[in-house]
């Protein structure tokens, strides 16, 4: 098992994921589900290595994408030295493996290797099932958040509030 960056040639496989995530989504009839991302965004986020995969067996089992700045969804709160955690997409074939609690203990190095005192994640609507999840893999759930303007925003974010999540490093550190 390993963490790697996505490449360009790979962008197919980031978008398969991405629409079988939505199916998924769309099959639960009670989430959110997530639109057609924008192909541009997506390439510019792997030629800046902010794409990352895990790697099991040769395969892809898991995606995410990282962004040193989310202004939007974070408002104030976005001048703190943070990584945000988006597109979160699991390989069917490894789905179970709690490979947010991975990404929790990679995002944590990651972070301390740029000097970032937080790890931040959103997701929309009142999933409580997600929202306990994130929880359990060490977030704090800082609440449920009307969102000002979403007009830069992928529209999914025009679905409902916000939830936001985050690890202060400097709590956990000191706790430890």
């Amino acid at each position: 098992m390993k963490v790697e960056n996505i490449g360009l040639k790979e962008i197919d496989d980031v978008f398969n994921l991405y629409n079988i995530a939505s199916a998924y989504q769309k099959s639960k009839k009670s989430v959110v589900v997530w639109p057609e991302f924008d192909r541009s965004m997506v390439t510019s986020e792997i030629a800046e290595q902010r794409q990352f995969k895990l790697i099991i067996d040769n395969d892809i089992a898991c995606i995410w994408a990282i962004t040193f700045s989310d202004a939007q969804i974070w408002e104030k709160r976005n001048e703190d030295p943070a990584i945000y955690i988006h597109r979160i997409a699991t390989n069917p074939d490894f789905r179970g493996h709690n490979f947010v609690a991975l990404i929790v203990d990679w995002a944590k190095d990651y972070a301390k290797t740029h000097a970032k005192q937080f790890i931040r994640l959103d997701t929309i609507g009142d999933n409580t099932r997600l929202i306990n999840h994130y929880c359990t893999c060490g977030f704090n759930f800082l609440g449920m958040f009307d969102l000002p303007n979403v007009d830069e925003l992928p529209p999914h974010y025009k679905e409902g509030p916000v939830c936001l999540f985050e690890i202060d490093l400097k709590k956990v550190n000191n706790e430890a």
